[in-house]
């Protein structure tokens, strides 16, 4: 008499304790594992396409801007710190895809900015919405800025370099800083350049606490990558789960 394993009747195939991302869905029908492989997959692609994106923007705002000499100074930081987050890809400094999201939306917005000048970009639909006198669309580019402290946390925690404390304080500090220093290579700029171009690239437009309130705006969204981060990371971003 042939004594069947109690674990297969009825067609009952006991779970594995592999986890599910390391499963073959040529080895298993399960639908659950298809969608989480075709997911990773998916989601491989993200940094990559986020540059073709910005090198398509690039490529447009190059043609034809409103002013060389600002669009040269304007897309310069922002080409470097595309090329730097591409050197660190390839090498092997990664960080998610969700860093990779975030930090793109200044290289595309500023590249916009770079192209019309941020004084001319055509966003009075926004400035009327809301009632401001002022062109808002360079405000929201130096928001977007402080997008940069959410990787910044996200490197310093998943190395293991500081507790979780010290890397909000650390990210936001560093964000305020170069807001700080970018506003003294605009005031630079403006002086020893061309009185036009210096005008438009510091995109001032009248208001004598312009930088103020720029640096502002660049510490505002360092803030709120903070409580962005504990909620949508959590203790994802630490040394045991730098695989996540």
């Amino acid at each position: 008499m042939v004594t069947q394993n109690p674990q297969r009747l009825n067609g009952f195939v006991p779970k594995t304790s592999e986890p599910l991302s390391q499963k073959s869905c040529f080895e298993t029908p399960d639908i659950a594992c298809y969608t989480l492989n075709t997911m990773k997959t998916i989601s491989k692609y993200i940094p990559r396409f986020l540059l073709f994106v910005y090198a398509v923007v690039f490529t447009w705002g190059a043609i034809e801007p409103s002013s060389r000499a600002v669009w040269k100074v304007e897309n310069g930081p922002i080409f470097a710190i595309a090329l730097i987050l591409t050197v660190l890809y390839i090498r092997g400094t990664r960080f998610s895809n969700l860093s990779y999201i975030l930090m793109s939306v200044l290289l595309i917005w500023h590249t916009i900015g770079g192209h019309y000048t941020f004084e001319l970009v055509p966003f009075d639909w926004f400035s009327d919405m809301f009632g401001f006198e002022r062109n808002m669309y360079d405000r929201i580019g130096h928001f977007s800025v402080g997008f940069y402290a959410f990787p910044i946390f996200e490197y310093l925690l998943r190395s293991g370099k500081m507790s979780r404390p010290l890397a909000y304080a650390f990210g936001l500090f560093t964000i305020a800083f170069v807001a700080m220093g970018y506003e003294l290579v605009e005031w630079i700029y403006a002086v020893m350049s061309d009185p036009t171009a210096g005008a438009a690239f510091l995109g001032s437009q009248g208001d004598i606490w312009d930088a103020q309130k720029d640096m502002a705006m660049d510490t505002l969204g360092a803030l709120v990558m903070i409580p962005l981060h504990m909620v949508l990371r959590g203790g994802k971003d630490l040394p045991e789960n730098r695989g996540n």
